[in-house]
């Protein structure tokens, strides 16, 4: 069923690049939406057969290049699986979004579908190589999304950086990886063999280089500051659905990396350098925070809270580092908000990009200072976007206060300074976010007189509500129930931590 899950949108996406050109669009995008439905109904039955018990589940095994020691091994736990569910949800709100797109809707369709696969491939893949391999297919997918439907004329040249960066970062893990294939005996690439020891024990200098090449390459996709650069063109330049995908999905590969390969299988450097991912982490929430309140562009508003928000995840686990191994509940809670949060900021700030994409699509330009008033015009997309806003900012009873909480609680103990001035990200965050949504939707009525520009502005139509509203249904259901995730969760975060505290 995993495999299943995994390549069917591939299978679907190679179908519909075999139609000629003259498929009537409406049927590409019916079939689009149906395959996504179906990821969707097949990540709930992989839930369900996961059980409570925690460990992996839904293993296959294959061999795939035995002389150089890489299988097919994928398997689903408690980091996994919210993260499986999250891409189903998100590129399934994402076809919804598109059912009115006109523009090359065929091709459109095909990558986001190829694209599908290599995000749920890379999340379920317990082997590095096969990790590697779904990595760089989807810088390839999002490049073509960027450059091929992006806003001219500066999407090629976002794509370009977007790629170049994370092709980078692609190289340094698998210097990395192949460090690690090196070091174990037998060698072998295989994540589950990896952790049942320590393979750079003893070879503290080795260890050390390894743990750098992989933390560059994922602090790069994360991103984290410096290497955050290539996240604001992007986003910028993207349609509405790759910037949803690209901050909701690609952004999560990156702490998902910290999470699957350098504690688990680095653990005692890991906890030898907790100290620099704590630091990073912390200058991430404030940078991107401050960077964001200084913001004029609605949408790359939006990207530079995400390096706030990822900063979070590596805060809570630079600090889980500290007590790994032992009885302290601080660092289970620091570890189950790390998974948390990239769940709740991506149904947030998915949610977000697509509501930019409806406020690009009346107004033709991101700029606030363009709009005044729109709450009197357009209430529905005022109310959506108020609540994805306070779900952004941690309000108490949706899914982003479950997360700050957890994280900033377990990092409270192991590193004080760290989670107090954090805090105060927290309130840059609050600022920011309520000044954009009294800029955009209070006051007296504004539209831009850009050429283009729709007058008057229309409210969310059906489809862009059929869209937003379930993300955010999630996130408050998350707010209110996360028990629902944290089952699955904290069964993955005990084992971690005491692969961590060898």
């Amino acid at each position: 069923m995993l495999t299943a899950l995994v390549f069917l949108p591939a299978v679907a996406a190679g179908i519909l690049l075999c139609l000629p050109r003259t498929t009537p669009p409406l049927l590409v995008r019916a079939v689009w939406v149906a395959v996504s439905s179906v990821e969707v109904a097949l990540v709930l039955a992989v839930w369900a057969g996961h059980g409570s018990g925690g460990g992996m589940t839904h293993e296959t095994r294959a061999v795939w290049i035995p002389s150089a020691g890489i299988g097919y091994h994928v398997g689903v736990d408690g980091l996994s699986l919210p993260l499986l569910a999250l891409t189903a949800v998100l590129f399934w709100a994402c076809a919804v979004h598109a059912l009115r797109m006109s523009r090359r809707v065929r091709l459109l369709a095909v990558l986001f579908l190829f694209l599908e696969t290599t995000c749920l491939g890379l999340f379920a893949a317990l082997d590095l190589i096969l990790f590697f391999v779904f990595f760089d297919l989807s810088l390839v997918a999002m490049y073509f999304v960027i450059a091929g439907w992006g806003h001219r004329p500066g999407a090629p040249r976002a794509a370009v950086k977007f790629f170049l960066y994370t092709f980078t970062a692609s190289l340094a893990l698998l210097l990395g990886f192949i460090g690690l294939y090196l070091a174990a005996e037998p060698h072998t690439f295989d994540m589950v063999a990896l952790a049942r020891g320590e393979v750079t024990a003893g070879r503290p200098l080795y260890g050390a280089l390894v743990l750098l090449t992989v933390g560059a390459g994922l602090a790069i996709k994360t991103p984290t500051v410096p290497f955050h650069t290539w996240l604001p063109p992007a986003h910028t330049e993207a349609p509405a659905v790759g910037s949803a995908i690209l901050a909701g999905v690609l952004l999560k590969m990156g702490t998902y990396g910290f999470l699957r390969i350098a504690m688990p299988l680095l653990p005692d450097r890991w906890r030898e350098f907790a100290l620099v991912f704590v630091v990073v982490g912390v200058v991430s929430v404030l940078y991107g925070a401050l960077v964001a309140l200084a913001q004029r562009d609605f949408k790359r508003m939006i990207a530079y809270t995400s390096v706030n928000h990822m900063g979070y995840v590596l805060l809570a686990l630079g600090a889980a580092a500290g007590s790994a191994g032992t009885a302290d509940g601080a660092a289970r809670l620091a570890v189950s908000g790390a998974v948390f949060q990239m769940v709740s900021h991506g149904l947030l700030t998915g949610a977000l990009f697509l509501l930019a994409g409806v406020l690009y699509e009346r107004g033709r330009t991101y700029d606030m200072t363009a709009y005044s008033g729109l709450a009197a015009r357009a209430p529905v997309f005022a109310a959506l976007t108020g609540v994805a806003v306070f779900g952004s900012l941690g309000l108490p009873g949706l899914s982003g206060f479950v997360a700050e909480f957890q994280v900033l609680a377990g990092s409270l103990g192991p590193r004080p300074l760290a989670t107090v001035l954090a805090v105060l990200g927290l309130l840059l965050t609050a600022a920011l976010l309520l000044s954009a949504l009294r800029r955009v939707f209070l006051g007296p009525l504004r539209l831009p007189a850009a050429p283009g520009a729709g007058r008057p502005f229309p409210d969310v139509r059906r489809h862009e509500i059929a869209a937003v509203v379930p993300l955010l249904v999630l996130a408050v259901a998350l707010g209110l129930f996360p028990r629902v995730v944290l089952d699955a969760i904290e069964p993955f975060s005990r084992t971690l931590l005491g692969l961590a505290g060898r």
